[in-house]
């Protein structure tokens, strides 16, 4: 990509599938930033890229400081990197003894991106960011859409277990033995060895190659997200529904926005109003949400200017297709000269997927878990030339690589947490994803 990137806005709206079935998603290295675009009216981006060295990305500087292009039409993304880091990335830097991942899936994955697709999805505009050879990028062209919805590729709707007979996923942990293991983070905690933990496994789908795209439609479709994407690199691909945000830098601000506390959603609305309002006044959920907000308080004190740490939202409930949420948002003024690696050394991984104290806990949970989380619990998203990024975290999400995929889920524990209804959430968080991929819980799940 040229220094200066140039977007040109197209003469009609087209739909951001279109675009990675017939243009992004033929590429080796491809990306599509997707998001709750049309319930809040927010942008999207598709794009191709190349492979792009973890170190790059993390020597970025961050801030208001870095030089923008003036009258920018195209989004927030202005060029820059698209990708992920796993958990193990993060605790290993963190001083946390980490597990080595045997699954075929990076624990870093970046790809700068080259020409993308910017979509305003609130105005209904779309643009094609490309090089500024003189004159301008050329969109690519693409068949028009049909009856049956817009063209896609040739072999979409082939999936992992494309058979009437779902495929049955393999646990990490028995859901008896996973009870277990919350008996013992309750352990540690009457110990006062942490105040939370952040437990987690892992169900595995063996099989054939995956067709992301498929899938991701899928995923898509049952679990719509405001932090969605697919980012494909040869034959590894991530899967995201996530709605967590992790960190966003917008000029000088950074913010964070931890979500603890979880319930299933009804089709009755009086039911689904009770469910809300039972999330929001569960001690046990707040108490939860409050430590890892304070958590996340002292990990953006350390890069950002003292006194400018807020609370911006605080036990609010956010409603997706399946869920409710207890979020709250954490927000800071970065200090001069911050990098992506100070900024991420700082608050990676994210507290609300280890617990706290920080170190205390991902030790406890190395030990307890036996096995590494790999890319689930990272991070996910953008980090631009600008001094801009916006991260979720690796939630509700399907790891792809040649041999099959995994779905990871977890949930925070406290004292008073009650294990079948913390096994009972893990079975929520994942068959998501699972049914994305044509598979289903093993039994006791």
């Amino acid at each position: 990509m040229s220094v200066h990137p140039v977007a040109v806005e197209l003469d009609a709206w087209i739909d951001p599938s279109l675009a990675f079935a017939q243009w992004a998603g033929r590429h080796d290295h491809c990306f599509w930033l997707d998001g709750e675009a049309d319930q809040s009216g927010g942008w999207s981006w598709v794009g191709i890229g190349r492979p792009a060295d973890p170190r790059e990305v993390t020597s970025a500087s961050l801030g208001a400081g870095v030089a923008r292009p003036d009258g920018w039409p195209a989004g927030r993304f202005r060029g820059g990197w698209v990708g992920w880091f796993g958990y193990e990335e993060g605790a290993a830097v963190a001083g946390a003894p980490v597990h080595t991942d045997a699954a075929d899936a990076p624990p870093a994955l970046w790809l700068r991106a080259s020409e993308w697709f910017a979509f305003d999805h609130g105005r209904r505009r779309a643009f094609f960011v490309g090089h500024d050879d003189g004159e301008g990028p050329v969109a690519p062209v693409f068949a028009p859409p049909t009856e049956d919805g817009p063209p896609r590729h040739p072999s979409e709707g082939s999936a992992l277990h494309d058979t009437p007979t779902p495929a049955i996923a393999v646990a990490r942990h028995g859901a008896d033995e996973y009870a277990g293991l919350i008996e013992q983070c309750r352990g540690h905690i009457r110990e006062g060895d942490a105040y939370q933990l952040c437990l987690t496994t892992r169900f595995t789908v063996p099989g054939a190659p995956i067709d992301p795209l498929a899938v991701y439609l899928r995923l898509r479709a049952g679990s719509p997200a405001p932090f969605g994407a697919l980012v494909r690199s040869g034959g590894i691909a991530l899967l995201s529904a996530s709605p967590e945000r992790f960190l966003d830098v917008d000029g000088t601000r950074v913010r964070t926005s931890p979500i603890k506390g979880t319930r299933r959603r009804s089709a009755d609305p009086r039911e689904d109003a009770a469910l809300a309002a039972e999330l929001v006044r569960d001690e046990k959920e707040r108490a939860e949400n409050l430590m890892i907000v304070d958590l996340m308080r002292n990990d953006l004190s350390r890069v950002c200017e003292p006194g400018s740490i807020r609370v911006e939202e605080l036990f609010a409930v956010h409603s997706y297709r399946q869920v409710h949420q207890l979020v709250s948002t954490v927000s800071g003024t970065l200090r001069p000269g911050i990098l992506v690696s100070d900024l991420l050394e700082a608050t990676f991984p994210a507290g609300s997927m280890t617990g706290a104290p920080k170190l205390s806990a991902m030790t406890i949970l190395h030990r307890l878990e036996g096995a590494p989380r790999g890319v689930f619990s990272g991070c996910l998203g953008w980090i631009g030339e600008d001094g801009g990024l916006d991260l979720a975290m690796i939630i509700r999400s399907i790891v792809a690589h040649p041999t099959g995929a995994y779905v990871g889920a977890g949930g925070g524990i406290t004292w008073r947490s009650v294990p079948s209804a913390e096994v009972a959430e893990v079975a929520l968080k994942a068959r998501g994803p699972l049914s994305a991929l044509g598979a289903v819980l093993p039994d006791g799940w």
